[in-house]
């Protein structure tokens, strides 16, 4: 018997820049993806008793519900960088001295970050740590499950589909919900993440 995912309950405070019916839709998007990839699993175990029958089905549900995991996982690292409001980041942190060090200044990182959630397309800008490489790397997921660095673990997660900016600032306020991002970003999330890296 598969395991069965329970979308998980954030408790986040009033945001800037950022409405609550804005969150909510949100967080429902996220539920949903819960409860998509727990139907996508039943239905592909009960297609999988007939393989050779089902196996065009089969192939696209495989291909399907890692949407849906992706969807999932990326929002539960996502929603708790709001959790106990915003803080910055520590400079004498590990994850803001590692940061420094790679880029000069974490400043620069961010901006990296910027950059790339500025990418056409819906999508997540990412912030990796290669704990093999020893260094950072920011990536662009167009879908939550297409465009990683398999494996390595993410320190940020930004959230750049129209589903997170267009209540809020329209089709084309992008740039102003990522200000908002970072201006409601507790960073002592990220610092934890890296911590248990480093």
């Amino acid at each position: 018997m598969p395991h069965t995912y329970e979308a998980k309950t954030f408790t986040l405070p009033p945001l800037e820049g950022i409405s609550d019916e804005s969150v909510k839709q949100h967080i429902g998007l996220y539920e949903g993806y819960v409860k998509n990839f727990n139907s996508m699993t039943a239905l592909a175990g009960e297609l999988m008793k007939e393989p050779e029958k089902n196996a065009l089905a089969v192939a696209e549900l495989m291909r399907r519900r890692s949407f849906e995991f992706g969807g999932m996982r990326l929002h539960e690292i996502y929603f708790p960088q709001f959790a106990e409001g915003a803080r910055t980041l520590d400079e004498n942190s590990a994850l803001g001295k590692a940061l420094a060090a790679q880029y000069g200044k974490a400043e620069h990182a961010i901006a990296e970050v910027r950059a790339v959630a500025g990418l056409r397309g819906p999508g997540w800008s990412l912030l990796y740590w290669d704990p093999a490489g020893k260094q950072f790397l920011v990536g662009f997921t167009g879908e939550q499950h297409q465009g990683h660095f398999a494996t390595l673990p993410i320190v940020l997660a930004l959230d750049v589909w129209e589903h997170a900016h267009l209540l809020d600032y329209g089709a084309a306020g992008r740039g102003k919900y990522v200000d908002a991002f970072f201006k409601n970003l507790n960073w002592g999330v990220p610092e934890q993440r890296f911590e248990t890296l480093a």
